[in-house]
C-alpha cells in the first residue's frame, strides 16, 4: 500500500506544480535528455531512421540513449539495433527483446543487413550473434530505470505496447522494491509514442498498426500508464514524408550506411516514406521546442477493435501532436540532416 501512496504523491506533486504537462519543457542549459527507445525494428524502415535520429541528437548533446528495447519477437530486430549502435560508436548500449511477442518474422531488412558480408567478413560490426545473448526487455527496463534519477527519463515507444504493458505488471525485484507502475511513475517524466489516428488521412480501416497488433497491451497502457503521454498519430507522420531520393546514394563496397541499406531493401523503388517514428523521437528529445503543436489535455479512447479517438478534458493525462503545413518543410529538412549524419 505504501508504494501506491508514493506513486500517488508523485502524481499530486506534478499537479500542484501546475499543468500536468507543465514540467515537460526544456531549458537552454538543460542536461541531455535520458532516453529509452522501444521499437518494433524491422516492421518498417522508420524505426531504423528514428534510431539514427537519436544518435545524431546525442552527437549534438541533446540526449543520451540509455537502452533499446524491442517489441518485435525476432532476434535480428535486436541484432540490427545493436549493429546501429556500433555504427554510431556506442556499442555498449544494452538491448532487450520481448519474449513471446507479436510479429516474429524477419521483415525486409534486419536479417539482410545483419548478415551482409564483404570480402570475407560481416559488413557491419555487432556484438549480438545468438538469440540467447539478448536480455529480456522487462528486466532491462527495470534495471535501467532503477539506476536513473527520479522524473528524469523520457520513454519513446514507436512499436507495440507489449514491453511497457509488461513493465506495468512487473513485480519488485533485485533492481527495485517498487512494482512496475510505481517504478515508471517515479523515474519517467514523459512517454512519447506513435499510436492511433485522430485525423486525416487515417488508416484504411481506421485501425493504426501499433495499436491493433497488440490491442490488450495498448489498452492497458492508455488505461494505466502513470505519466503524461504525448501521441504522434498516423496523420502526423503521413504529413511529413522523408525524401526517398536521398537514399539513392551508393556507399561503396568497403563502407556503407546501414540505414540507407535498410531503406533500399524495404522500398527498392525509393518512394518518399512517412516519418511516424522520427516524429515521436524528435518530440521526446525536444518537448519544449516549437517543432510541433500539441493538443489540449484529454484521453485516448480505444474501441473494441482498436480504433482510437481523442476526448479532450482538462484533467486528462494524454495529448497528441498536431502539424501545421508551414512547419512541414522545416521539420523534413531537420530530419534529413539528422538521418544523414555520419559518425
Amino acid at each position: 500500500m505504501m508504494r501506491g501512496v508514493v506513486a500517488l504523491l508523485l502524481t499530486v506533486a506534478v499537479w500542484l506544480h501546475g499543468d500536468l504537462f507543465g514540467s515537460l519543457g526544456v531549458q537552454e542549459d538543460a542536461e541531455p535528455v535520458r532516453l529509452i527507445y522501444d521499437t518494433d525494428m524491422g516492421n518498417d524502415v522508420d524505426d531504423a531512421m528514428a534510431l539514427a535520429v537519436i544518435h545524431a541528437l546525442q552527437e549534438r548533446g541533446e540526449c543520451r540513449l540509455l537502452a533499446v528495447t524491442v517489441s518485435k519477437d525476432n532476434f535480428y530486430a535486436a541484432a540490427y539495433c545493436d549493429l546501429l549502435n556500433h555504427y554510431y560508436g556506442r556499442p555498449g548500449i544494452p538491448i532487450g527483446i520481448v519474449r513471446n511477442g507479436p510479429t516474429p518474422l524477419d521483415g525486409r531488412y534486419v536479417r539482410q543487413v545483419c548478415e551482409a558480408w564483404v570480402q570475407g567478413r560481416l559488413r557491419y560490426a555487432r556484438s549480438l550473434n545468438r538469440p540467447g545473448e539478448v536480455e529480456e526487455a522487462t528486466p532491462l527496463l527495470r534495471r535501467t530505470l532503477a539506476g536513473e534519477p527520479d522524473q528524469s527519463v523520457v520513454m519513446v515507444q514507436v512499436g507495440f505496447s507489449t514491453n511497457l504493458a509488461r513493465l506495468l505488471d512487473s513485480p519488485p525485484d533485485r533492481y527495485s522494491p517498487l512494482p512496475g507502475r510505481d517504478l515508471a511513475a517515479r523515474k519517467i517524466r514523459l512517454l512519447s509514442m506513435v499510436a492511433g489516428s485522430f485525423g486525416r488521412p487515417g488508416p484504411k480501416d481506421g485501425r493504426e498498426y501499433n495499436v491493433y497488433k497488440d490491442l490488450p497491451s495498448a489498452r492497458k497502457l492508455f488505461d494505466a500508464w502513470p505519466t503524461p503521454i504525448v501521441v504522434s498519430a498516423y496523420e502526423v507522420g503521413m504529413a511529413i514524408r522523408y525524401p526517398g531520393e536521398r537514399m539513392r546514394r551508393e556507399d561503396g563496397a568497403a563502407g556503407g550506411h546501414p540505414v540507407r541499406e535498410a531503406y533500399r531493401l524495404y522500398v527498392p523503388n525509393l518512394p518518399d516514406r512517412p516519418t511516424w517514428d522520427l516524429t515521436s523521437v524528435l518530440y521526446g528529445v525536444r518537448p519544449g521546442r516549437d517543432d510541433f503543436r500539441v493538443s489540449e489535455p484529454g484521453e485516448v479512447i480505444l474501441d473494441p477493435v482498436g480504433r482510437t479517438r481523442f476526448e479532450p478534458g482538462g484533467h486528462g493525462r494524454h495529448r497528441h501532436l498536431k502539424i501545421d503545413q508551414r512547419q512541414v518543410p522545416r521539420i523534413r529538412q531537420l530530419l534529413v540532416e539528422l538521418v544523414e549524419h555520419t559518425p
